[in-house]
């Protein structure tokens, strides 16, 4: 007859099984999915879809104008490509710098989209307030064809990748099946710009200078992390941080849950889907897994009462009808890069309690349980686990349960290391002369050197050891999140409210990286 302790122990014993065995299918499938160059899309000819590809913009990123030419450099029919660039006004500092990136490109349907100008939210019953919905919804609404394709501004991906995931989406795979999906997405991971030897970002340009395609007032990287009051890593680690979260934790539970396909996980930086199975997907009156006597708007409108928008999109879609159609596949082998400078580590911090807070109550499931998978958490109840319960033969002393906790987290360390150096090798990236530099992969000529084992245990060590504090944070210590320059109140029934400014400054609120980075023309990210 167990004792209790030896059946918590036994609890433990089977989550971290559970744990165990998510971890190694999302390895496996990054080691074998991620392995090499993926191949060209098929060429459909006439039958090539209309694509409209909609990005979302507000403030200045690192290396924006990079980012956004991606859009105008796929290797796709330019007359079967729209691309609508969306601002608040055109007083945002990104404004000069897509009317650069269009008069680089004169030859794709391409228009800069402002908000302002948009009569139709004004007039749209129970529009909500979610800011980047408000920002993109005429590109949606406009938009040319059925395919709709959305790209957060700080991401690049390379030239095949529109062609790939079109041909996933509508089950046009090379060697592969013709089954086609509702919605399709990327794995997506995050480059740092710094490097903390010297006073220069990590592709060769200063900190305070323009990428290598813009001139001075299109990508400064300065002000907070430039700061001689704090120490640089402290200053500009954040980036590192989130480089780090995305290639390893991040990385391994995407990939796992995308190939066992029991749930929907899809993060949101690149996603494509047809206009007209969403608009099916959000009318009470033609999907009855919708409530009804809501009211609200359809197609992506459906959601500006939300703040977890990317994912849900994903989920109402997985869960609607549509005969012969697969739910989500993600595009293997195409990796959506986000370039990253100058995040503070308190930044890095707040935009990981924003995300947490901003999808506890739309996954409550997934976020109550997700100590468990992170390292230092897992090492503490698998090695209480296993010199509790007899049969192992470790015996429950001191000595013992230090050696055990020690070795686990040496093992999970090493198998993030591996992880980490395949998927920012380049292995399967496009390289070409339109390549920036933070794309290329450690592996390819001209990219970023892979970093150092010291460089990247000591930013795993710190991201692992901050992952329950920020999680503790977050999902205990308030429900409030400030985005894109607007505060908001998460309710449990996964919509927002947003806060006036009396209000604003009695309630906790978790500020986003963009407002904790001193750089007045960076200062409002997307993600």
């Amino acid at each position: 007859m167990w004792s209790l302790k030896e059946v918590i122990a036994g609890v433990f014993l089977a989550v971290a099984g559970l744990v165990a065995t998510v971890i190694a299918i999302g390895v496996r499938a990054i080691f074998r999915n991620f392995a090499s160059r993926p191949a060209p899309s098929p060429n459909l000819g006439d039958n090539t879809p209309h694509v409209t590809i909609i990005r979302p913009i507000k403030g200045v990123e690192p290396r924006l104008y990079d980012c956004i030419a991606a859009s105008f450099r796929q290797n796709y029919p330019q007359d079967k490509i729209s691309i609508r660039l969306c601002l608040e006004n055109d007083t945002d500092p990104a404004y000069p710098i897509l009317q650069r990136v269009l008069e680089d490109f004169p030859g794709i349907d391409a228009r800069i989209l402002f908000e302002v100008d948009d009569l139709a939210l004004g007039t749209t019953p129970n529009m909500g307030p979610n800011p980047k919905i408000r920002n993109l919804s005429r590109a949606y609404r406009e938009a040319r064809g059925d395919i709709v394709w959305i790209v957060d501004c700080n991401v690049w991906m390379a030239k095949g990748v529109l062609g790939r995931m079109v041909a996933k989406l509508k089950g046009h795979n090379v060697g592969g099946d013709n089954i086609p999906y509702k919605f399709v997405h990327q794995l997506p991971i995050v480059v740092d710009l710094i490097d903390y030897s010297t006073p220069v970002a990590a592709d060769g340009q200063p900190l305070l200078a323009a990428s290598s395609v813009e001139d001075d007032d299109s990508d400064h990287l300065g002000g907070e992390g430039g700061s001689h009051d704090n120490p640089k890593v402290w200053a500009q680690g954040g980036g590192r941080l989130d480089e780090m979260f995305m290639a390893t934790s991040h990385a391994k539970f995407y990939s796992a849950i995308n190939t066992s396909r029991l749930a929907p996980c899809a993060v949101g930086k690149s996603t494509m889907f047809c206009k007209t199975q969403l608009d099916h997907a959000t009318d009470p009156a033609l999907n009855p897994k919708i409530p009804r006597g809501k009211s609200l708007p359809t197609g992506v409108d459906y959601f500006s009462h939300n703040i977890c928008e990317d994912h849900m999109i994903g989920d109402v879609l997985w869960n609607a009808e549509f005969a012969g159609y697969r739910n989500h596949g993600l595009v293997w082998g195409d990796i959506a890069v986000q370039p990253m400078s100058d995040m503070s580590v308190k930044a890095y911090a707040a935009r990981r309690s924003r995300w947490l807070r901003a999808r506890k109550f739309t996954v409550l499931s997934a976020t109550i349980f997700e100590p468990f998978t992170e390292s230092f958490v897992f090492a503490t109840y698998f090695t209480f686990a296993i010199t509790t319960l007899r049969i192992y033969g470790i015996p429950p002393t001191w000595p013992a349960r230090v050696i055990t906790w020690l070795t686990t987290i040496t093992v999970w360390m090493l198998v993030d290391f591996l992880g980490y150096r395949h998927l920012h090798s380049g292995v399967t990236m496009e390289v070409d002369e339109d390549t920036p530099r933070f794309a290329r992969g450690s592996m390819n000529r001209d990219g970023i050197k892979s970093r150092k084992f010291s460089e990247f245990l000591a930013a795993w060590i710190v991201r692992e050891a901050l992952a329950l504090p920020i999680w503790a944070y977050a999902v205990v210590f308030g429900n409030t999140v400030n985005w894109r320059g607007r505060r908001f109140r998460i309710r449990r029934d996964t919509t927002v409210e947003a806060l006036d400014p009396e209000e604003e400054e009695r309630s906790r609120q978790v500020p986003t990286p963009e407002l904790e980075r001193g750089s007045s023309q960076n200062k409002q990210r997307v993600d």
